[in-house]
């Protein structure tokens, strides 16, 4: 059974995946999308290294996340995309910004198909129901 803060990462994660429902067909907010999407999964891998009672590292690089879980089975380009996103989201004229600049619509889609994919991943591995987490 999943550990009480390990579900608090995941109902946060759940709730940046139902943000990216409500805004993804609106092409002015790709890099809204994209950032909720980095978020989505930093919060997905935090929950699973917070289940296997190590410590949350305050660290927000979904790579050096991933290594820490050893689930290097996902698109690294994307990961890479979306680290740089997030490094660079600092000050407002960069928000959601990636290095060639706002994300296409189909960026976005890909950010979003990887976060509900982690999501949904470590959902399973923590034999958790994500319906159970909006409770």
């Amino acid at each position: 059974m999943a550990t009480k803060l390990a579900q608090e990462w995941l109902k946060a994660s759940l709730y940046d995946l139902i943000s990216i429902e409500e805004i993804i067909h609106n092409d002015l907010l790709t890099h809204i999308v994209a950032f909720h999407s980095q978020q989505a999964i930093e919060k997905s891998l935090k929950a699973l290294i917070e289940n296997r009672n190590q410590r949350v590292p305050k660290i927000h690089s979904i790579r050096r996340l991933i290594e820490l879980v050893d689930k290097n089975t996902y698109d690294l380009e994307l990961i890479k995309l979306l680290d740089s996103l997030y490094i660079e989201s600092r000050y407002p004229t960069n928000l959601g910004l990636l290095p060639y600049g706002k994300p296409t619509q189909e960026d976005a889609k890909e950010f979003f198909i990887l976060a509900k994919t982690i999501f949904n991943d470590i959902c399973n591995e923590l034999n958790i129901n994500k319906n159970e987490l909006i409770k």
